[in-house]
């Protein structure tokens, strides 16, 4: 073969057409964008998962691999629900998200002013919330701060995602095959042997900031949406719980003209509590000194501390159990039962009192709405209610009505009833509700309490508004020390602040709010109360109790009789004198929960059951 051929194959052999380059690589350049936005598809769930708990918590630091691995499973099949649902990779990651930013960004203030995240129950009060929202201060620490900017970044990434699921009959199998499998992901975290025994999740309810750092935001949720409705006591049986009850009626109204029947005043002062019970620190005066007499042993008072369940909010849970003697221990944790569990009438306290032939109202210098309270005192028993617009010209601490100026109010009622006849009257006053952050806001209000070695702004603001209401009791027991009518005055706080309020406190001592033993959590729900009369009565000092129980006392004090229930309650208090979501104490001074004594608290459980969800009127 000539050199000339042998060059000219040599050449062929080695010529490689240009378009064959170009040609792949134009069309993976082309199909680039839509190849990064179907692996963007499953990176993002796994982010903004990441990122709603980076709110809060390190997730590879409270979170085992399991509860890890079911979030990003959960969070894949909700992005392709929305995608099948909308088409569009870049709406069903910017709704998620953008969801997942607000949710994350609303739990962190929740958390922040309340000490406990989301649950669902709070959908049934989010107008109570938004009544009350407009009166805190939102800022975001650094953490939270950064995360809201990597929602935003992660937003801005997804809206430059393109792509589309075209097909009709994909996207129909694809939304079912999801919405079974979320359906299904949800029935399986109801599971109480799945969760326990195989997922090996944390599924102490009576802490759910726990349950969220644990097991995640979102399924933490879902796991808590089981107990929208209470379910039955163990081997519950409802003519075997009518007949438990009945075992206790000692006729309880026959001769009540015999019976003594003294005015009861009931005054649950928003937020008052002594944060000293977490540690003592040192302030320029007592922000208490009226009632730290009455819990030293003060002449015709009895008193103690009570285990309230909540901390930080939901109020009106510690009137529920006062009013009714039921426990928020038998209930799902942040559940209200005012909004949930009370749709009718019910025996009570109150109706109890009215049925004595008691005058019953409530007072609360706020809206009528907020809990539902409006439509619920009825039902408890009340034949009035006064609300935020029967208060004309009261005087003001801040925003809100001051402790005087409801009292002022109550002493009208008072003088204004018929001689004789007898009153009960429940009062939750208002002026202590937080925020404590704006007051330099109002020319009404200056702290004049201050806390040695701590920096805190709010603690001393807390503590001075604490010193009003003590200032303000202390005025009211003195005014009906010179009232000729028998009366009993009952005294107690809601429940302690946020988290915020108290943590110097803690800090002083080392310590902090989030790495709390489960006895010091136990101190966290801890307030003071006292029982007094003008009247002679066996003094008691140093009690430990519950608001369940609180009621029983009250009735007990004033020598009334008791109902049924409330006569089942003298014996249970004898074995376990606090009752409550936050703690359990027994005789022996032992700190359990409802959980761990089930057998001890059945009977309790099955009434209250029967009571809230199985007892009629007309029985």
């Amino acid at each position: 073969m000539s050199s000339r051929n042998r060059k000219l194959i040599s050449q062929n052999d080695i010529k490689i057409p240009r378009r064959s380059f170009r040609q792949p690589l134009l069309k993976f350049i082309k199909k680039l964008p839509q190849f990064l936005s179907i692996l963007f598809l499953f990176l993002c769930p796994i982010a903004d998962f990441l990122l709603l708990e980076a709110y809060s918590h390190d997730p590879f630091e409270t979170m085992k691999a399991v509860p890890i691995v079911m979030n990003i499973v959960l969070f894949e099949l909700l992005s392709l629900f929305l995608l099948a649902l909308t088409s569009s990779i870049r709406i069903s990651l910017l709704i998620e998200t953008v969801f997942c930013a607000l949710y994350g960004l609303i739990n962190y203030f929740v958390l922040e002013f309340r000490g406990t995240p989301i649950q669902p129950w709070d959908l049934l009060s989010v107008k109570t919330a938004a009544s009350v929202a407009e009166h805190y201060t939102y800022s975001l620490d650094k953490n939270a701060a950064l995360t809201l900017a990597g929602f935003v970044l992660l937003a801005a990434a997804a809206f430059f995602t393109k792509g589309r699921m075209k097909s009709l009959r994909l996207r129909l199998a694809v939304f079912a095959l999801c919405g079974l499998a979320l359906f299904g992901y949800t029935k399986m975290l109801h599971n109480e042997t799945i969760v326990q025994t195989r997922l090996r999740l944390y599924d102490k309810l009576f802490t759910p900031t726990a349950i969220q750092k644990k097991n995640g935001t979102l399924t933490a949720f879902l796991m808590e949406t089981q107990y929208m409705n209470v379910q039955k006591p163990e081997d519950y049986d409802k003519e075997e719980a009518k007949s438990l009850l009945s075992s206790y009626d000692s006729s309880a109204l026959q001769d009540t003209a015999a019976q003594t029947q003294p005015n009861i005043i009931v005054i649950m002062n928003e937020a008052f509590s002594d944060p000293a019970v977490l540690g003592e620190f040192e302030t320029n005066k007592d922000y208490m000194p009226f009632v730290r007499s009455m819990l030293s042993g003060a002449e015709n008072t009895i008193s103690g501390h009570m285990y309230v369940s909540v901390k930080g909010g939901n109020t009106a849970n510690t009137e529920f159990e006062y009013l009714t003697g039921s426990s928020m221990a038998f209930l799902p944790y942040g559940s209200v039962p005012y909004q949930q569990y009370i749709h009718d009438s019910l025996p009570t306290m109150v109706s109890h009192l009215s049925d004595l032939g008691y005058r019953t109202v409530a007072m609360h210098p706020y809206g009528a709405s907020g809990w539902e309270r409006d439509q619920v005192y009825p039902l408890l028993g009340f034949d009035e209610s006064y609300f935020l617009n029967h208060y004309k010209d009261a005087a003001r601490v801040r925003k809100y009505i001051s402790d005087e100026g409801d009292y002022e109010k109550l002493i009208r009622l008072f003088e204004e009833k018929k001689d004789g006849e007898p009153l009960f009257l429940f009062n939750i006053t208002m002026q202590n509700h937080s925020s404590y952050s704006d007051w330099a806001d109002y020319d009404n209000f200056t702290p004049d309490i201050t806390v040695n070695n701590s920096s805190s702004k709010l603690l001393p603001a807390y503590l001075s508004l604490i010193h009003l209401s003590d200032q303000a009791i202390e005025k009211l027991i003195g005014y009906f020390s010179q009232q000729e009518e028998d009366t009993v005055v009952v005294f107690f706080g809601d429940h302690q602040p946020t988290d915020s309020i108290v943590n110097p406190v803690l800090k002083l001592h080392g310590k902090s709010c989030a790495e709390l033993s489960e006895t010091e959590e136990a101190e966290r729900f801890k307030v003071p109360f006292f029982i007094w009369a003008n009247y002679d009565i066996e003094e008691k000092t140093n009690l430990e109790s519950s608001p369940n129980y609180l009621g029983l006392k009250t009735l007990q004090t004033a020598g009334l009789s008791l109902p049924a229930y409330y006569s089942f309650l003298a014996g249970q208090e004898q074995s376990a004198p606090v009752v409550s979501a936050s703690a359990v104490k027994l005789s022996d001074n032992t700190l359990t929960d409802a959980k761990e004594q089930k057998d001890l608290l059945n009977s309790y459980q099955t009434l209250q059951y029967y009571l809230l969800f199985d007892h009629k009127e007309k029985e």
